[in-house]
């Protein structure tokens, strides 16, 4: 299991997927996506998996701008890879599979399919 959390600030969510691991002591990366800046696959496997719409973070600053509103798939990883702050986080990716804010009970099946 190769656990990693992708996050831009360090909010209750993130607490929650970090205690959520430490509690099982399962390793996991800590990815801040202020210094880390994502590629365009780690991109293209969130949307996949978690579809684009989702991925961007619903605030008073990206519903100001044309990417809060569109779902044109295309302009949103554009704007996901030039703006990360409008991700939504925590992402937490397990190899090809992740989830998008808490779901431990994803997590949960992770850790008994490694078992």
């Amino acid at each position: 299991m190769n656990i990693m959390i992708y996050t831009l600030k360090r909010n209750f969510d993130v607490q929650k997927a970090e205690r959520f691991f430490k509690e099982r002591h399962i390793p996991y990366q800590l990815v801040d996506l202020k210094k880390h800046r994502l590629g365009q696959k780690e991109i293209q496997l969130f949307i996949r998996r978690l579809g684009a719409v989702n991925l961007v973070e619903k605030n008073a600053e990206t519903l100001s701008l044309p990417i809060g509103h569109t779902d044109d798939v295309q302009y949103i990883t554009e704007e996901l890879l030039l703006h990360p702050n409008f991700i939504r986080t925590p992402i937490v990716r397990n190899g090809e599979k992740c989830t998008l804010g808490v779901d431990e009970n994803t997590w949960m099946q992770w850790i008994q399919a490694g078992k």
